[in-house]
């Protein structure tokens, strides 16, 4: 057990004026026991979502700041965890505020016996398309980078229309017709979560929205922010190693240093959450507003990410990268994680939605 192995099931609560903990604190504590508990293990992760995910808080409900709070606690304990949970409970956002929209799509329903995923990632040469026969619609092709498909029992699907929009799908995994492709998985990070291509072959899937709508919807760009609240809490995982050494030997002023920047990263990328969560509940994060407000918001916390992995190698130097198996997964799990921002491409693009604007934006 590592030295800060204490450390790990603390819950994480946003900044706030005063610093005051949030009323979830015993809650929080007992996710983060649980979460702790999975320790790598794919399985236990999808067991916890399945436990959970209907009782988590969703997205622009009014109580987003706890949503945010779940995710990063979790992440903080295991980084497994938090990916699993993460994605099943934006599956079942997306199917809440699908039952709000009062379109004449079939419906789906969040079952508390169902694991899900949302797949939604595009690739080079691969292409899922839908075609709408007599009988429904079904789903041919490849789908990249879907996660644990050959665990979770149901996924969300974009493919491709015959009029090359994309439109959102509910698939049984189990269906006959689907192939997970035998690709090997060779991350460090995140090593029990495999994203494999997936063929699809005449696959029968119910249809989500009409086309587009899984894109334009509001919880498009919250549910970017709420990764990002997920790797924040995996950087305060790390973080915590390095406040953690300082109580086995008298810190000096280089390691002091690291941990006032550490905090000063890590309170600044919290701030960002804290204010994302409060406009997504006031309604002040719909449409373009929501989208630039994910860009800057993911991008500042990639940056502290970042920050906070250099930092703490620096600080604690070789010993726990080799020697304590949880802080190495941790470092490894969230490097892959973080790459989800795409660094300096998504800068490009969130410059130049502020070049088209009529004025600059600060």
């Amino acid at each position: 057990m590592s030295a800060t192995s204490g450390f790990e099931v603390r819950p994480v609560s946003l900044p706030s004026a005063g610093n005051h903990p949030g009323r979830d604190v015993p809650y929080l504590a007992r996710l983060a026991e649980s979460a702790h508990n999975v320790d790598g293990d794919a399985n236990r992760a999808v067991d916890l979502a399945r436990t959970i995910g209907g009782q988590m808080a969703r997205p622009g409900g009014g109580q987003t700041r706890r949503l945010f709070e779940t995710l990063a606690t979790l992440a903080a304990a295991d980084l497994t965890a938090a990916r699993v949970v993460e994605a099943h409970v934006d599956a079942l956002s997306i199917l809440a505020q699908h039952s709000r929209v009062g379109d004449d799509t079939p419906r789906a329903t969040s079952s508390d016996e169902r694991t899900w995923g949302v797949f939604a990632a595009e690739g080079p040469e691969m292409r899922l398309l839908a075609t709408e026969s007599a009988t429904g619609w079904t789903l041919s092709g490849t789908k990249p980078w879907c996660s644990l498909a050959g665990v979770l029992s149901h996924a969300l699907v974009t493919a491709y229309t015959p009029t090359s929009e994309r439109r959102l799908f509910t698939v049984a995994l189990h269906r006959p017709g689907i192939r997970v492709r035998s690709v090997e998985w060779v991350a460090r990070g995140l090593a029990a979560v495999p994203s494999l291509p997936v063929d699809f072959r005449d696959v029968p899937a119910d249809p989500i929205g009409a086309p587009g709508w899984y894109l334009e919807r509001p919880g498009f760009a919250w549910g970017g922010i709420g990764v990002a609240a997920c790797w924040w809490g995996g950087a305060i995982g790390v973080a915590r190693q390095v406040w953690g050494a300082g109580r086995d030997r008298e810190p000096d002023q280089l390691a002091l240093a690291h941990l006032g920047a550490l905090d000063v990263s890590l309170t600044a990328a919290g701030v960002a959450l804290a204010a994302a969560a409060a406009g997504i509940d006031a309604g002040l994060a719909d449409g373009p507003a929501g989208t630039l407000l994910a860009a800057r918001v993911r991008g500042i916390v990639a940056r502290s990410v970042e920050e906070v992995i250099v930092r703490a190698g620096h600080a604690l130097g070789p010993a726990p990268l080799a020697l304590d198996e949880r802080h190495a997964r941790r470092v490894a799990d969230l490097q892959l994680y973080v790459r989800q921002h795409h660094a300096e491409r998504d800068d490009a693009s969130l410059g130049k939605r502020l070049a088209s604007g009529d004025g600059p934006p600060w």
